[in-house]
């Protein structure tokens, strides 16, 4: 079993379905199916058993979504990054989009 330290310091089984449902949000409004979703939620859960670790912690986990996201839909991928990284200003968002743009 997969456990996910979160940042209160407690601890609860890895769960595919929490990454979907954290990513659907950020996908709403976009042309992203439910089949993308379920297969980034694969390819997250992958990824994170492929360490080797028991435990990792939920950075961890929002670091795996941004790659595969960012693949899905970069609009999606701005959003979830806005959120997790903590975006404060435009500056932050404008960084953003000229990683993308160099990519």
């Amino acid at each position: 079993m997969l456990l996910v330290t979160k940042r209160s310091g407690g601890a609860e089984p890895f769960s595919r379905d929490k990454v979907i449902s954290g990513v659907r949000k950020a996908c709403q409004g976009r042309p992203v199916k439910e089949e993308d979703l379920k297969l980034l939620g694969q390819k997250v859960e992958e990824d994170l058993r492929s360490r080797g670790l028991a435990e990792v912690s939920s950075d961890e986990v929002g670091k795996a979504i941004l790659k595969p996201l960012r693949e899905l839909d970069v609009v999606a991928y701005l959003r979830f990054a806005s959120v997790y990284q903590n975006f404060e200003n435009l500056h932050d968002f404008q960084a953003a989009i000229d990683e993308l743009k160099e990519q």
